[in-house]
């Protein structure tokens, strides 16, 4: 049975989120919430940090008014194609204004504000996204998204070209919720309608697709709809790095950066530059990508005291990559559980303090201590590192 009410939840229930629909006329049903925050409730999967989305009959000049009749905090955040940040306390939602496509290129739409619901949900890209609710938690559902958001079916609202030509995007996105709300089960016309689209998202901007893909990297089961994703030629990635996927998430692994590196393996560079990832981004996957290679080398210790936080998410790499049997990560990942995280206990001072004089010599000379102190399994003291040199 498909329930007709939300189940009980906080963020309904919250006094913030009451002022803003009475504020908006939720009362009388102009306002009602929409979206992920309806559907992951629905679905028994909500996550504390969910945004709170609002559809509205309301301009978003009327919204403002309102708000600020109200003692809410309005922001125009959108105001062009209707969206108002609306901000009561510590809680925020985003009103957005009921619309319909009247021209769209594949990226963006000319839209136009309206007051019925049911051009709005089908301007949208899911049926389990299309899914609104009032202010008591009343469902209002024209496309039966409930059902199939309880099916954990991801199914494009209409004809799946349609929505695609509409915005590009939605390929992605579609892997990126069969993934995460679809148990990676991919509804066939969908799927089919994607195939018939790869080779004609040229237009799409590396933004867009790279905060797709990263979103994807974080979900914890995504290695057969990656499979599928380069199937269609969507991505394009050798057997053993589909492999090396696969078994970085049988090991239990679902690390952003360490998925990033297994996908772009020394080729980051290229990576960032196709999905415009951050330096920051860049850089955590480049360091799993080295540890992984410390740690294929059997160089576990220096792989620790390089990469730290990063050396447990090498092994990981570094054991999918090259199919560790379950005994060698085993013993690897007590050693790296044996060996303590200390800092190096030898500095330049201390070498020229014992009769080196300053330049060249003295970075040499901390490398050969630092590499017997990294040798020894960072046992070796500062006194007996100097003393090992004979410049005490």
């Amino acid at each position: 049975m498909i329930p007709d009410h939300l189940p009980q939840t906080e963020w309904l229930a919250r006094p913030e989120v009451q002022a803003i629909f009475a504020a908006l006329d939720g009362r009388e049903g102009k306002t009602r919430a929409v979206g992920g925050i309806v559907r992951d409730t629905l679905m028994g999967r909500l996550s504390p940090e969910a945004d709170i989305d609002m559809a509205t009959e309301l301009l978003p000049v009327v919204v403002m008014q309102r708000a600020k009749a109200a003692g809410i905090s309005a922001y125009p955040t959108g105001i062009d194609h209707g969206t108002v940040t609306l901000k009561l306390n510590e809680t925020t939602v985003e009103a957005t204004t009921l619309r319909r496509d009247v021209e769209t290129d594949g990226r963006h739409a000319q839209v136009q504000f309206g007051t019925d619901w049911t051009d709005d949900a089908k301007r949208r890209d899911f049926t389990l996204n299309a899914i609104y609710c009032g202010f008591d938690g009343k469902l209002f559902d024209p496309l039966k998204g409930a059902g199939d958001a309880l099916a954990a079916r991801v199914r494009f609202i209409g004809n799946a070209a349609e929505r695609i030509a509409e915005d590009g995007l939605r390929v992605y996105r579609f892997f990126r919720f069969s993934a995460s709300h679809g148990g990676e089960k991919l509804d066939a016309e969908g799927l089919s309608a994607c195939q018939l689209a790869v080779g004609k998202l040229d237009h799409l901007s590396a933004e867009r697709v790279g905060s797709e893909m990263l979103r994807m990297l974080a979900l914890p089961k995504i290695a057969l709809t990656i499979a599928v994703m380069n199937e269609i030629g969507l991505l394009s990635l050798s057997r053993s790095e589909l492999s090396a996927v696969l078994r970085y998430e049988v090991l239990g692994g679902h690390n952003p950066a360490a998925r990033l590196a297994l996908l772009a393996g020394s080729d980051i560079d290229a990576q960032q530059e196709r999905w415009r990832l951050s330096n920051a981004q860049v850089e955590a996957a480049r360091r799993v990508f080295s540890a992984a290679l410390l740690m294929s080398e059997d160089e576990i210790a220096l792989g620790v005291y390089r990469y730290r936080d990063e050396a447990i998410e090498g092994l990981a790499v570094a054991a999918a990559q090259h199919n560790w049997p379950r005994d060698r990560l085993m013993e690897a990942a007590r050693e790296i559980a044996r060996l303590p995280n200390p800092d190096f206990p030898v500095s330049g001072r201390d070498i020229v303090a014992n009769g080196i004089e300053p330049g060249p010599e003295v970075g040499a000379t901390l490398a050969r201590l630092e590499a017997l102190w990294v040798q020894s399994a960072f046992s070796l003291t500062r006194d007996e590192l100097l003393e090992s040199l004979d410049i005490r």
